[in-house]
């Protein structure tokens, strides 16, 4: 009995980090616009689900189950037939986009009425499709809002960019949202000594999470030293990053001049968007574009655009994605409860994760 209990508190514990469980009724993201051509089929997990998702001959999306009613073989690896249908590889079997099977190529052609596969809502906005994964009618209104990136100067915007990161998605949004960590963890990229005294806020808009950082008088950090090329020695600092139901974040950061606002400075926009793959992998698409353009001249632009783009990426993948992997493993691995030391800092984290565990518990209800 007391093993027993032990290893409920255990498991509770671990789930107080990386609850396992899924807003399904919500907008996720599949894939940036770019990566999907007509004629080609993209097979992705999300939320632990199979789905295919492809551009059919008219230009418009569709999205699938990703494994035919028959045996089960994945449909991303057949082809598109007729402008619109998938082919399955194995016996020839077609679907149409609302998942339903048109043509079996076998014996009398009968086709059985469980011969059907899931078809799923999906659209395109902010350069980014967008993919519903609950029961419920799609709501397109609860797509987040990331307009900064629409209508931008090309060389504004850095590439569209994705890694995968093998921890649970709700260790990156605590990563995100716990604005302290650049001054260590990135230290002399988006952070550095002067900016770990800073004013920090956190502010509830509706559903959102809003974390604010503010330093001052400080040398400014890498990143901004090189969107700002005669940048001054000393600066104000902010970062205001929002986070919304489930796992996509908008954070506007930059420097300006002692005293001054923040729409006099120079900085960025960073769009974070995060759809999980399963409990202990997270797929993780980013970009950035740039506000406060000081600098001159498209060669120096497209230098600027391309470095900015090369650093965040080295920030997180060769920075971020190291720690919260290995937070995940510690996690998965221990044999004794998990009971983090909470402080001031830790308030973002521990006020997104009230409303998405209030949101999950919503759905559930019978």
């Amino acid at each position: 009995m007391n093993i027993q209990l032990g290893h409920e508190a255990l498991v509770h514990s671990k789930k107080q980090l990386a609850s396992g469980t899924y807003l399904h009724n919500a907008w996720y993201v599949a894939a940036w616009s770019q990566d999907i051509a007509p004629g080609k089929l993209l097979g992705i997990t999300i939320l632990k689900e199979p789905v295919v998702i492809y551009r059919m001959a008219d230009g418009k999306l569709a999205a699938l189950e990703d494994r035919c009613a028959h045996r089960f073989a994945p449909l991303s690896m057949g082809a598109i037939v007729g402008g619109d249908k998938i082919q399955c590889p194995y016996h020839g079997l077609e679907y149409d986009t609302s998942g339903m099977c048109t043509l079996n190529p076998h014996g009398n052609k009968h086709i059985p009425p469980r011969a059907r596969v899931r078809s799923y809502p999906v659209t395109e906005k902010h350069k980014a499709i967008w993919i519903w994964m609950g029961d419920k009618p799609a709501d397109h209104s609860k797509i987040p809002d990331f307009g900064v990136m629409d209508n931008q100067p090309e060389l504004h915007t850095t590439k569209l960019d994705k890694i995968m990161v093998k921890a649970n998605y709700e260790l990156v949004i605590d990563n995100l949202l716990d604005l302290s960590h650049t001054s260590y963890l990135h230290a002399g990229i988006l952070g550095n000594q002067d900016t770990v005294e800073s004013e920090i806020n956190v502010d509830q808009d509706g559903e959102d999470i809003v974390v604010s950082r503010y330093a001052r008088a400080g040398e400014p950090p890498g990143m901004n030293k090189l969107m700002w090329p005669d940048v001054p020695s000393k600066v104000d600092k902010f970062t205001r990053i929002r986070w919304m139901a489930p796992s996509t974040l908008r954070l506007v950061t930059g420097v300006c001049r002692p005293g001054e606002t923040p729409e006099q400075g120079s900085g960025y926009h960073a769009i974070h968007l995060l759809t999980p793959e399963n409990d202990g992998s997270t797929h993780y698409w980013f970009t950035a574009v740039r506000f406060g353009v000081f600098s001159k001249g498209d060669e120096l632009n497209r230098q600027i655009q391309e470095k900015v783009a090369a650093t965040r990426r080295f920030a997180f993948e060769e920075q971020d994605a190291p720690v919260i992997e290995a937070q995940q493993r510690i996690i998965d691995n221990s044999q004794t409860a998990v009971d983090p030391l909470i402080l001031a800092i830790d308030v973002g984290p521990v006020r997104y994760k009230q409303v998405l565990k209030r949101l999950i518990a919503a759905e559930q209800a019978p």
